[in-house]
C-alpha cells in the first residue's frame, strides 16, 4: 500500500470520504461492522420513503460506489482494503429494503447482515475472491444482503 495519511485523505476527499463510510472505515478494529453501522443514518433518512425512491438511491449509491471503490483502490495500490466500507453501506440498505420499521428490525437487519457478510458462503466467497476492482467490492456485499434480505422478510412476515 501506498504510504498516505489515510485519515487526511478521508476528510479531505470525497472519494475517500465515501469510500470510507464517511470515515467509519478509519476504525482499527472490525471496520466493517462500523461502516455498517455508518449505513443506519442513512436508512433513517430512507425508511420513510416510497419503495421505489429508496431502491433508487440505494442502486445509485451501488453505483456510485463500484466507481469511488475502484479509484480508491487503485490510489491505494490494494485490492479491497479494510478500511473501505461502502459496500456495507449499500449491504445493510439492502438488507434493510422493505423492512418493518422500529430499533429491533434494525438491530436485526444489522445482525444478519454482519453475519453473511463476514462469513461470506458461496458462492459469495468466490465472487468476493475473483472479481476485481470497484465492482468485485461492491458485489460481494450485495450478494450478502440477499440470504440477509430473504431473512428480514420472513421474520418480518412471522411477527408482523
Amino acid at each position: 500500500m501506498k504510504q498516505i495519511n489515510l485519515a487526511k485523505n478521508v476528510f479531505q476527499d470525497p472519494l475517500y470520504f465515501i469510500a470510507f463510510g464517511f470515515g467509519s472505515g478509519l476504525m482499527a478494529t472490525a471496520p466493517g461492522t462500523w461502516g455498517t453501522l455508518a449505513a443506519i443514518p442513512l436508512y433513517l433518512l430512507l425508511m420513510g420513503t416510497h419503495w421505489a425512491v429508496y431502491l433508487a438511491i440505494t442502486l445509485a449509491a451501488f453505483i456510485l460506489g463500484g466507481w469511488v471503490c475502484d479509484k480508491v483502490t487503485q490510489d491505494l495500490g490494494v485490492h479491497d482494503y479494510k478500511g473501505i466500507v461502502w459496500d456495507e453501506v449499500v449491504g445493510y440498505l439492502l438488507t434493510m429494503f422493505m423492512a418493518p420499521k422500529g430499533i429491533f428490525w434494525m438491530i436485526c437487519g444489522f445482525i444478519l447482515f454482519r453475519i453473511f457478510d463476514i462469513w461470506k458462503p458461496q458462492p459469495i466467497d468466490y465472487i468476493d475472491q475473483k472479481i476485481r476492482g470497484g465492482f468485485g467490492i461492491m458485489l460481494d456485499d450485495v450478494l450478502a444482503a440477499v440470504p440477509s434480505w430473504i431473512l428480514m422478510q420472513l421474520l418480518a412476515w412471522s411477527f408482523v
